[in-house]
């Protein structure tokens, strides 16, 4: 029994230590997974610190730092974001000062921030993005606006705020809205106005517009040199000016242009979204600084009424600065950063910062790098902040691929009375608009020209008249116009000893438009050339396009190569080149009867009177004694009957009524064809002809004969770039007196075969020649004369309605009449021989007609005959019919009637036929029995 529970009790015991061991190893196991939940669990720290940079007296920084403040506050008073983990900020003020924002952001990374808020300046912005970028410490900046800050070499910096961008782009939709071309742009010339001024400069590029003066200053700038700046400004033609300055300094600029009196009737001035932002931080208004603003038109954030801005708004501290745009920027900075932070979190994310081995003294540097820490997570932290997308007091936060926030838009403001009236939107989704963004979102994007639109303006000067956006400065200098120097046809364009140093025709029609202006402009004419010769007017709108003269007033065809460089008014007189040549007489020929007809209508008409007159014989034949006879009779009769109709005086009567009705058509015809005829010699025999062997300028082309052209036209080019003629054989003239030397002479004595030239000089030199000379041909190309501006200019389509004006109430006829009182060369060139004469075409027509009524007549009258010769039984072959009544065969067939017997027939006469037929009829009934 002893033994038998040894071995029992063993066991037992082995069981208890198996089990305690297992328990002793469970143990540790638990307490190790325990503290490692614990580990986890604990992963947030109990608090993080967010930096925040921005000048403190500043009117965005008044602003930015209690919504700073009050959205830390909400954001730890809120359970449902950073849970257990509490959120410190520290505030460094930069002082507007580069250096000062360099020196305070790298105390502000020794306190290891995992964000940083700010800076509200550009200039600063640029400098500590490489501090952050070295660091790892995204960047929220809620007033730097600077397009250039988005570029890639700045990767940790993250707007939160809209950039210039977009600002600028919307101001050139307004500039094209509002139909102007020009703007001056006044900035600071900071990273911040510098490098938007630059963005508006390609957006108004887009639009056909441009910033013809830049006018910058530096940010510290007295009001003596902005009044110089100013001063300077409006010297310029333009009158729309763009204000892109800082909040705080701003205003000066409005107060030195009301000294200037800037800011009256006819000017424009857009201010950026500083000026929002100053007047909506100095809550009430100020009525001496809503007076000196009176006419403004200013962009502002669109920030969207919802139900997060309202709550926010109520709950502003009445002690606090004005609420801007920039201090809802600013707040919704603070939970931008607190919501990636907790979703950092949530991916398993911890804050810890590391030493940067670059980062360490060397080389006994005085300077504490070492202190500064590398956020170890800041690249996976910047992820986030990117894949935000919340709705914040500002509306949505979201940032695109270019880390631009999203949904970009502003409010169009015009500044009058006591505040400001929105008189409309813009965003890049429909452009400028009366109805709000948000709710043009849900529709498809449309910025066509076609579908902007704004509210009026009451604009400075209490109108509501949209001004030219350009004058003509009193103070300013007076237009450089270029006027030729003019050698030859001197009633268009030539030099005058007494004010204002030009006459002619295209000088008084300048000077009527410009009186026709609504504003005074000054000019002074300039001569343009040695007057020993022609200038080349080619050269004369280079200069023009190159600046050296404002505009070029003269006799200067409108082409195509002139056209790429300058812009041109309406045409005042219209042009094109034609081709004078000289002209002879043309020689009497006995053969001259002929002419009116040409070969063919010869020959059709001839054989027309043929066939008529054969027709007519074949109808009358049978029926008319005066058509028979022997056949050499007859065959006069035709050929007598048909010329004779010519004249109408044939004696045959035609007693067929076929006949008759193929006269009378034939008449009708021989008496259209006589009257041309008659009309066509006439003509010939009576109007003295001239011709001349160059028909025009394809003659000219195909042959090798020399050809003159005026001294300075672009019809050399003309010939020879477009028309390939060698450059050998054109030949200058300067004068009236070398055309007419050049064209007696000729190309075998010196001279030349024709001229090519302007169809006003022609008329001009034909009439001072007495006629002596024609033009020959077509005139080969259109164009006009018209005044050359510099591109873009806006005098060039005011002068150009002016032109138009002229034309129309007939003052540009009465200036023509002055100058260029023509005699006009009436005889015209004789026309080409082939192309003068009458041909079949103008007849066929009437041919058709007469040969249809022959053949009607010829089918009918042939029927006729076939029915009488079935029922035709001559006598003596009685037998014959008796034979086909025995066979079956009542009556006789064509088929079986012979060639002969029917032209037997057909040469009988009618009566004959008739009565042969009575017979058979009333014979008929006997044969039968």
């Amino acid at each position: 029994m002893g033994l038998f529970l040894i071995p029992r009790l063993f066991h037992t015991k082995m069981t208890r230590t198996i089990v305690l061991l297992i328990f002793c190893i469970w143990v540790p196991i638990e307490v190790v997974v325990g503290a490692g939940n614990a580990t986890v669990s604990s992963s947030r720290p109990r608090s993080v610190t967010i930096g925040a940079l921005f000048t403190s007296d500043s009117i965005i920084g008044r602003a930015a730092q209690p919504a700073i403040v009050a959205a830390v506050d909400d954001v730890n008073n809120d359970p449902n974001i950073l849970p257990g983990t509490k959120v410190n900020f520290i505030i460094h003020d930069t002082n507007c000062s580069g250096f000062v924002g360099t020196m305070e952001a790298l105390q502000l990374m020794e306190n290891e921030v995992f964000v940083a808020i700010g800076p509200q300046s550009s200039g600063i912005a640029h400098v500590i993005s490489h501090l952050v970028n070295e660091l790892q410490v995204p960047l929220l900046s809620f007033a730097a606006t600077d397009p250039s800050l988005s570029s890639l070499q700045y990767p940790f910096f993250l707007r939160t705020t809209h950039s210039d961008h977009f600002q600028m782009y919307a101001i050139a939709d307004m500039v094209q809205y509002y139909r102007w071309r020009e703007v001056i742009a006044i900035y600071v010339d900071d990273d911040y106005g510098r490098n938007g001024i630059s963005v508006l400069g390609d957006a108004l590029a887009k639009k056909r517009a441009k910033i013809s003066y830049k006018a910058a200053f530096t940010p510290g700038a007295s009001d003596d040199e902005i009044n110089d700046l100013l001063v300077g400004a409006n010297l310029i033609e333009s009158r729309v000016f763009v204000v892109h300055v800082n909040p705080d300094s701003g205003l000066r600029v409005f107060s030195v242009a009301k000294s200037l009196n800037m800011l009256i009737g006819g000017y424009v001035w857009i201010a950026t979204d500083w000026l929002p932002s100053h007047l909506d931080s100095i809550q009430p208004a100020d009525p001496d600084t809503m007076n000196l603003l009176q006419g403004v038109v200013a962009l502002r954030h669109h920030i969207p009424d919802t139900d997060v801005k309202k709550k926010f708004v109520s709950n502003w501290k009445s002690g606090s600065a004005g609420l801007n745009s920039y201090a809802l920027y600013a707040y919704d900075s603070v939970w931008l950063a607190a919501r990636a932070l907790d979703v950092f979190f949530n991916e398993g994310g911890s804050i810890s910062f590391s030493k940067d081995p670059r980062l360490q003294n060397a080389n006994g540097s005085m300077l504490q790098l070492g202190s500064l820490r590398v956020f170890d997570g800041g690249q996976k932290f910047l992820q986030t902040l990117m894949k935000m997308n919340f709705t914040g007091v500002s509306g949505q936060i979201g940032f695109d691929a270019d880390r631009n926030l999203v949904l970009p838009a502003y409010d169009i403001l015009n500044i009058g009375g006591t505040g400001s009236r929105r008189i409309g939107y813009w965003s890049n989704h429909s452009g400028l608009s009366v109805v709000a963004p948000e709710t043009l979102y849900a529709k498809p994007r449309n910025t066509s020209t076609t579908s902007q639109r704004l509210y009026s303006v009451i604009w400075p000067g209490e109108t509501t008249a949209t001004p030219r956006g350009w004058v003509f400065p009193n103070n300013g200098k007076p237009l450089r116009i270029a006027v030729p120097h003019r050698v030859s046809y001197t009633e268009f364009l030539g030099p005058d000893k007494s004010p204002p140093g030009a006459k002619g025709y295209c000088i008084d029609v300048f000077e009527a438009a410009i009186g026709l202006l609504s504003y005074p402009v000054t000019y002074n004419f300039i001569l343009y050339g040695d007057g020993k010769r022609n200038p080349v007017y080619n050269e004369l709108v280079t200069q023009v396009s190159q600046n050296n003269y404002d505009a070029a007033v003269g006799d200067i065809t409108i082409v195509t190569n002139r056209t790429r460089i300058v812009d041109f008014t309406q045409p005042f007189m219209e042009s094109g080149l034609v081709v004078v040549a000289p002209v002879q007489q043309e020689k009497t020929s006995p053969w001259a009867f002929l002419k009116p007809f040409t070969v063919e209508m010869w020959c059709v008409t001839g054989a027309f009177f043929l066939l008529v007159g054969a027709v007519v014989w074949i109808l009358e034949h049978r029926f008319n004694n005066e058509f028979r006879g022997p056949p050499s009779q007859q065959l006069m009769t035709i050929c007598w009957f048909s010329f004779s109709t010519m004249f109408f005086s044939h004696r045959e009567n035609t007693v067929s009524t076929l006949g008759r009705l193929v006269l009378i058509i034939w008449l009708f015809v021989v008496l259209i064809i006589n009257s041309s005829y008659t009309a066509s010699l006439t003509s010939i025999l009576t109007v003295q002809q001239l011709t001349s062997r160059i028909e025009g300028i394809d003659t000219l082309i195909s042959s090798s004969e020399p050809i003159g052209i005026q001294d300075g036209s672009f019809s050399w080019n003309y010939l020879v770039d477009e028309l390939n003629i060698a450059e050998s054989r054109l030949k200058k003239l300067k004068n009236l007196d070398e055309y007419y030397n050049a064209l007696k002479l000729g190309p075998k004595n010196g001279g030349v075969a024709a001229i090519v030239d302007e169809l006003p000089y022609i008329e001009l030199f034909m009439s001072r020649t007495n006629c002596a000379f024609r033009t020959v041909g077509q005139e080969f190309t259109k164009s006009g004369w018209g005044f050359a501006f510099q591109r873009d200019s806006p005098l060039a389509i005011d002068l150009s309605t002016a032109i138009l004006q002229l034309s129309e109430n007939g003052d540009l006829q009465k200036i023509h009449n002055k100058w260029l009182t023509l005699n006009e060369c009436s005889m015209q060139l004789g026309q080409d021989e082939g192309s003068s004469r009458l041909s079949l075409t103008s007849f066929w027509g009437l041919f058709l007609i007469c040969g249809a009524a022959c053949f009607i007549a010829l089918t009918v009258f042939f029927y006729r005959v076939c029915c009488q010769f079935r029922r035709f039984n001559p006598e003596g072959e009685e037998h014959v019919e008796v034979e086909e009544i025995e066979t079956a065969r009542p009556r006789r067939t064509l088929r079986s009637a012979s060639l002969k017997n029917l032209i037997d027939f057909v040469d009988r006469r009618e009566n004959e036929i008739k009565e042969i037929l009575k017979r058979n009829k009333n014979a008929s009934p006997s044969s039968s029995v």
